[in-house]
């Protein structure tokens, strides 16, 4: 038994991948989710389409290699963060669709609790800020929305959780109610000190405690699944945030080591170790993923649009035909041309935290091109991590040497020669493009005493070049900036 099987379930699809004990990865499968957008600023999931789709392709992976369930010997688990479901325990039916970690509809609420002057005490247990981003806000929504929730959730008949805790329900067929302690230290409802739930959180939000699972660690012997869906019960024995889990997949496992992951947006950790920094710098502090008894913690920037904005730039503008395009179109041209491109389509995340933020583009004249567009699209990917960067050395007071990376952004070489030079730092990209779901199966063979040691063939460095510091560029998207939230403020 020697093939570790990782489940990564996903923000637009759920997919399952089998490694071997050297970190090989020897199959995949893929199925997309369907998004939901019931009003603007609403982002939901079906939460039954996400177990079917996974269940579906942990079948798939093992069949393309025509593995048997006697041949796996782990199960890891790696998913979306924040977005949460609430489910009959009776039935294991869902009582709404999930709410998904882009949805802003809690932001009202959560401007409340601030005006309120809970923020500074709600930082200090949890290391996050009041922002609809985390599920908190969206647990109490909606047990406020659900006729007759409330109620049944306080007799203890519902279950709610993140989607590690939904997909482990399932596979357990109902056995299981557990969370690993990074995605509840994502929740808003977890003293990341004492890694258990909060009482004085919990009454904040007005979610009981009834509703919530046990918290594990990431790595141990959790669960086992049904026999009957793979014909005999395979040990979970990995759960990470998918955040943590490329985090520890980049082998970044000890202090002042980072990584960024360039998707739909950028999501930059660093490992603080034992320490958990409180952050000066509008960073979030949360837990790394747990593999001994001892908490550690991880320094983060989350910016919420980076891969989108390219997505945009095809499919809203139609300036590319495919993502991949933008980067000749990029370097058609030796700058931007003074353009300057904001893109908080949903709001600015890190360092900023303006959830009424919206996308702007500055500097544009008749003499404009679709180069111009296209290469000063790449300076805010590079620039928004520039910013991330920044804050995290402040907070943690060590300048960083090398930043590990991963992501499809990583494939785009001009822009990850934008980021070392911005930086004054090497930009590592990972021997393989699936960290996250490696760091599921790294977790899940450590849990189950297997030694897998992760690839390092294949990896790739871009080194900072030896140039003066783009003072300009600088200077304009630091005006732009601020541009964009005098906006937001001002309506």
């Amino acid at each position: 038994m020697s093939y570790i099987l990782a489940l990564d379930q996903g923000t637009t699809s759920s997919r399952a991948l089998v490694f071997d004990a050297t970190g090989q990865l020897h199959s995949m499968a893929q199925r997309e989710l369907s998004q939901h957008f019931p009003q603007p600023g609403q982002v939901e999931h079906d939460a039954g389409e996400i177990w079917r789709t996974t269940l579906a392709c942990a079948r798939e992976a093992l069949a393309q290699v025509s593995l048997k369930a006697t041949d796996v010997a782990a199960i890891g688990i790696t998913n979306q963060r924040e977005t949460v479901v609430i489910w009959d325990r009776a039935t294991g039916t869902p009582i709404a669709p999930a709410i998904v970690w882009q949805d802003r509809r809690t932001a009202a609420a959560c401007a409340r609790l601030k005006a309120d002057g809970h923020e500074d005490a709600v930082r200090a247990r949890t290391g996050l800020v009041l922002d609809p981003y985390f599920s908190a806000s969206k647990i109490a929504w909606l047990l406020d929305h659900v006729p007759g929730a409330r109620s049944r959730a306080q007799r203890g008949e519902l279950a709610c959780g993140t989607m590690d805790s939904w997909l482990v329900w399932q596979l357990t067929a109902g056995r299981v109610h557990i969370t690993d302690l990074t995605n509840a230290s994502r929740t808003q409802l977890l003293d990341i000190h004492t890694g258990q739930w909060d009482d004085s959180l919990l009454a904040l939000f007005g979610v009981p405690r009834e509703l919530l699972p046990q918290v594990v660690a990431s790595s141990g012997d959790i669960a086992q699944t049904d026999a009957a869906l793979f014909g005999r019960p395979i040990p979970v024995t990995g759960i990470a945030g998918d955040q943590q889990a490329a985090l520890y997949g980049q082998g970044c496992t000890s202090a002042g080591l980072a990584k960024n992951t360039y998707g739909t947006g950028c999501f930059m950790l660093m490992h603080t170790g034992a320490q958990a920094i409180v952050s000066r710098n509008g960073l979030l502090t949360s837990c790394a993923a747990q593999t001994t008894p001892d908490i550690e913690y991880v320094l983060e920037g989350s910016v919420f649009v980076s891969g989108a904005l390219v997505q945009w730039l095809r499919d809203q503008l139609g300036l590319i035909s495919r993502a991949c395009d933008i980067e000749t179109l990029a370097a058609g041209v030796p700058d931007s041309g003074g353009v300057t491109i904001v893109p908080a389509f949903t709001g600015l995340g890190a360092p900023h935290w303006s959830a009424d933020a919206r996308g702007a583009i500055y500097g544009l004249t008749r003499g404009t091109t679709r180069s111009h567009i296209a290469r000063a699209a790449l300076e805010a990917i590079a620039l928004q991590t520039l910013d991330v960067m920044r804050a995290m050395e402040a907070d943690a007071g060590v300048k960083l040497r090398e930043l590990r990376v991963d992501g499809g952004g990583t494939a785009n070489a001009l822009l990850m020669q934008m980021q070392a030079d911005l930086l004054g730092c090497s930009v590592r990209i990972a021997a393989t493009a699936e960290t996250t779901a490696l760091g599921a199966a790294l977790l899940a063979a450590h849990g189950a005493g297997i030694e897998m040691v992760p690839p390092e063939r294949g990896a790739r460095s871009h080194a900072a070049r030896d140039l003066p510091v783009d003072e300009a560029l600088l200077a304009r998207w630091r005006a732009a900036l601020h541009s964009t939230l005098q906006h937001a403020a001002a309506h």
